[in-house]
């Protein structure tokens, strides 16, 4: 352990010896080292696929489509627009003959940590934003998808020297010892439950963080709506990555009269596109990631049909594969509706009317997103402005994350702060107020704040009435 201590201090304190000459790297530069990062990623695309095949079985279209190419959308915009980012802001200035400036300035060290779900993506993107902004950066990936983190090593070590930016692998034990270096921000991806812990670490050196978390996204379907037209899109979220997606539809609310016919269109749908001849397609669906989350998953399922659920169609495991499952009749009061489900199951719930889909999304923590599905505008306003959540998509699922101008995040037990696009870089910088004064004796009222008062209490209340 003091072994570990000792190397992680040492590139602290090499980072930080660095980081002064980093923050004053042009625009220029830091496009530079991002079309080098490029590069180098689109250079792995193959040894990163079987990584993440070998980590947990992710589907190839998705290990490029969700993780390769989201992240070079991320290079490629904040090499668009870093020259307009990073210009000083004018503001007019409520003193006399002075001017004033907002300047963006990198936050310092920053400690990034990813997760496994996409430990490419998680990784990466923050990380654009971060170099966007000027800053030196300590990647910790999750020991959990050990192939997918040597090749993110592999691209960095290309890039990067260790003062600019330098990757961590390894456990708990690493993590915690990062955690008790005076970074100057942190930005975490991960559960709740970790995200508390990552925020008091980070208290004790009042260090930024920003928190990428999770939670139960619900999905309310209103009543007229084409189950035809939706349910490929809910399933897409539902199913994508095996529902270890953050951002996954966790249940589904619906009126009592299209129940039925919505099961059965999802049940249609997962057997037309997960299927083969009655087999399920392993290289359309990931594994889950590891036996302790398969070994939940099932214990969700189980005491679910305990207290009262029915399995429509799933509920069973193949090998690391967990089968993509429907439940109906689920208890509010069961396991699967008080936990991030973060797997394949689907609970579909039913509701009388808004007020009480409503209540219910407000009886629980705030989500990271909410999906509506409604043709009536009045149905849509009516359930965001009477609802939170740290995003929401209208008419389909997942896609206000893919945004470039629009910011993603959580808001209390989803989440703190936000990134993507402008927002990214915001995230990783400080915004540092400067005011240019006027030149001595061109403002007559500059010494009127000068001692001696004699007189001026009365003027400042004169103006005042």
């Amino acid at each position: 352990m003091y072994e570990l201590k000792r190397n992680l201090q040492n590139v602290f304190e090499l980072q930080k010896r660095h980081q002064h000459v980093v923050k004053q790297t042009t625009a220029q530069e830091r496009k530079e080292k991002l079309e080098k990062l490029k590069a180098a990623i689109l250079g792995k695309v193959p040894e990163l696929i079987d990584a993440m095949q070998q980590d947990f079985g992710k589907p190839s279209f998705e290990v490029v489509a969700l993780e390769v190419m989201t992240v070079i959308g991320d290079l490629d915009n904040i090499i668009k627009n870093l020259d307009q980012w990073m210009e000083p802001v004018e503001v007019v200035s409520s003193s006399v003959g002075a001017k004033a400036k907002i300047i963006s300035e990198p936050k310092g060290q920053c400690l990034i940590f990813s997760a496994w779900n996409f430990p490419f993506m998680l990784l990466f993107s923050p990380l654009a934003a971060a170099v966007g902004a000027g800053n030196v950066c300590t990647l910790k990936p999750s020991e959990i998808t050990p192939a997918t983190s040597s090749i993110a090593a592999q691209i960095v070590s290309e890039v990067f020297d260790e003062s600019e930016v330098v990757i961590i692998e390894g456990g708990v034990d690493v993590a915690k010892t990062l955690l008790e270096l005076p970074f100057n921000h942190i930005f975490f991806t991960g559960s709740t439950n970790v995200g508390r812990e990552v925020m008091q670490a980070a208290g004790k050196h009042l260090a930024s963080v920003t928190l990428e978390l999770g939670g139960k996204c619900p999905v309310v379907i209103d009543e007229n709506v084409d189950l035809e037209k939706i349910v490929p899109r809910i399933a897409f979220g539902k199913f994508l990555n095996a529902g270890q997606v953050c951002l996954t539809p966790d249940h589904v609310w619906i009126k009592e009269s299209r129940k039925e016919e919505f099961v059965r269109k999802m049940e249609e749908y997962i057997q037309q596109s997960y299927y083969e001849q009655g087999n399920l397609n392993k290289a359309d669906l990931s594994k889950i990631v590891n036996k302790r989350n398969l070994n939940r998953l099932q214990g969700l399922v189980e005491d679910a049909v305990l207290k009262g659920a029915s399995i429509q169609c799933g509920g069973i495991t193949d090998g690391q594969t967990f089968h993509p499952t429907v439940l109906t009749d689920v208890p509010l009061d069961s396991k699967i509706m008080e936990e991030e489900i973060f797997g394949p199951i689907l609970p579909v719930l039913v509701y009388k009317n808004l007020d009480e889909v409503i209540d219910q999304i407000n009886s629980r923590p705030k989500p990271l997103a909410l999906y509506v599905f409604s043709e009536n505008q009045h149905v849509v306003d009516t359930i965001l402005s009477r609802t939170s959540s740290g995003g929401a998509t209208v008419n389909d699922v997942i896609q206000h994350c893919m945004e470039h101008n629009l910011p993603f995040g959580g808001v209390n037990e989803s989440g703190i702060g936000r990134y993507h696009g402008i927002f990214g870089f915001k995230e990783f910088s400080h915004e540092r107020g400067v005011l240019y004064q006027a030149p001595v004796g061109t403002n007559p009222m500059e010494n009127f704040a000068h001692a001696p008062y004699k007189g001026k209490l009365e003027m400042l209340l004169q103006q005042m009435t």
